[in-house]
C-alpha cells in the first residue's frame, strides 16, 4: 500500500509539472560529514566530536569528523566549492577560516560570504597572558612598559600569521601604543617550550591548553584577557586590572553548511545543532576544556565574523599582520 501511495504521489506531481524530487526528503539520507581545520584530539576537535555523537543519534545516520588542519583553514576549505549543498557536509569555521584569511590573503579557494551559510556558534574561549613560570616578568604592565622604551625587543609567540593568538597579541599591541617581535612556531609543542625556557617573553592562548604547565610551574598566568574575571578562575586578574588596555581576545568557532542549501534544510540543520550543543554531556565533556559553549542563529554568527572582520581589518592595514 506504502508503494501504490508514493507511486500515486508521483503520478499527481508529474500531472502538476512538479518534478518527483520536489517531494520533502528526510534528512539526513546518509552520513554526514563534518571538516574540522584542525588536528586531532585540540579543542576544537574534540567538541565537535562531542556534538557529532548527539547528531549520529539525533539522525540514526553516522555523523563523520573530517580532520584537515594546514594552513589555518584553507586546506579544509579548498573542496567547498565542488561539495553538494545538501547539507550533508557541514564546517567548522572559526576566526581565521571567517575573518583573517580574507583579510591577509590576495586569493582564496572560497569566499566565507558566498561559499557559506552560517548555521550556528559553537563555542568561545579566552586567552591569557602566559609568560615563564620563573621568568622574569611579574605583570602585564611591566612587559609593556619594556616594550615601550624598546620597541621590537619584548618578544611574542603564536602559531604563525593570522592565528588568533596572532591577531590577539597585535590588537594588545595597538590599543597599548608599542611594537613587539613576533615569533612563529609551527606547533603548540614547540611554543610553550620556548616561552616556558624564557626565549620567547610571551604567548597568549586558552588555559586550557597550557593547564598542564601551569600547573607545573613552567608557565605563568599574568591575566585574562576579558572584561570579568573567568568563573573558573576569579583569582586571575583581567587586562585592565593588570594595568594594560582592556582588550577582550575570545576565539570563537561556528559552523556552516554549503551556500544554496535550501532554507528549509538550514532551519532544520540549526535547529538540530543547538540541540546537540546543548546536551548535558556535550557540556560536561566540553566544561574541563575550558571552552564556553555558544548555540545561536545564523544571524548571530553573521554579526561576530562581521565584528571581527572590522576589528582585524586595521592590522593588516598598519602591516602589523602581514599580507600575503
Amino acid at each position: 500500500m506504502a508503494r501504490l501511495r508514493r507511486r500515486h504521489l508521483l503520478l499527481g506531481a508529474a500531472a502538476l509539472g512538479a518534478p518527483a524530487f520536489a517531494l520533502p526528503q528526510r534528512f539526513p539520507e546518509r552520513a554526514v560529514r563534518i571538516v574540522v581545520p584542525y588536528n586531532v584530539g585540540v579543542g576544537p576537535d574534540v567538541v565537535t566530536r562531542a556534538v557529532a555523537e548527539v547528531l549520529a543519534r539525533q539522525w540514526q545516520q553516522p555523523v563523520i569528523v573530517d580532520n584537515k588542519p594546514g594552513a589555518s583553514g584553507i586546506v579544509a576549505f579548498g573542496e567547498l566549492r565542488r561539495t553538494p549543498a545538501d547539507g550533508h557536509t557541514l564546517f567548522l569555521v572559526d576566526t581565521a577560516t571567517m575573518c583573517v584569511n580574507p583579510l591577509i590573503h590576495d586569493s582564496l579557494p572560497y569566499d566565507p560570504q558566498k561559499d557559506l551559510l552560517p548555521l550556528t556558534l559553537l563555542f568561545h574561549t579566552t586567552f591569557a597572558i602566559l609568560v615563564a613560570g620563573e621568568g622574569r616578568w611579574s605583570g602585564v604592565a611591566p612587559l609593556l612598559d619594556a616594550a615601550r622604551r624598546a620597541p621590537g625587543r619584548v618578544s611574542y609567540a603564536t602559531l604563525g600569521n593570522g592565528h588568533p593568538s596572532h591577531v590577539a597579541i597585535e590588537s594588545l599591541a595597538r590599543a597599548a601604543g608599542v611594537q613587539l617581535l613576533h615569533v612563529p612556531f609551527k606547533d603548540v609543542g614547540s611554543l610553550f617550550t620556548a616561552v616556558a625556557a624564557g626565549e620567547v617573553d610571551f604567548t597568549a592562548f586558552g588555559l586550557a591548553t597550557a593547564s598542564g604547565l601551569i600547573q607545573r610551574g613552567k608557565l605563568k598566568v599574568l591575566a585574562v584577557a576579558s572584561r570579568t574575571r573567568l568563573k573558573d578562575h576569579p583569582q586571575l586578574p583581567t587586562l585592565a586590572e593588570a594595568g594594560a588596555p582592556e582588550v577582550e581576545m575570545h576565539p570563537w568557532a561556528g559552523l556552516a553548511a554549503v551556500a544554496g542549501t535550501p532554507a528549509g534544510l538550514v532551519d532544520q540543520l540549526q535547529r538540530d545543532l543547538v540541540a546537540a550543543i546543548e546536551a548535558p554531556e556535550v557540556r560536561a565533556r566540553v566544561a574541563p576544556l575550558g571552552f564556553e559553549l555558544t548555540p545561536s542563529t545564523p544571524a548571530q554568527l553573521r554579526a561576530r565574523v562581521a565584528a571581527d572582520t572590522a576589528l582585524y581589518a586595521p592590522l593588516v592595514r598598519e602591516g602589523r599582520v602581514a599580507r600575503l
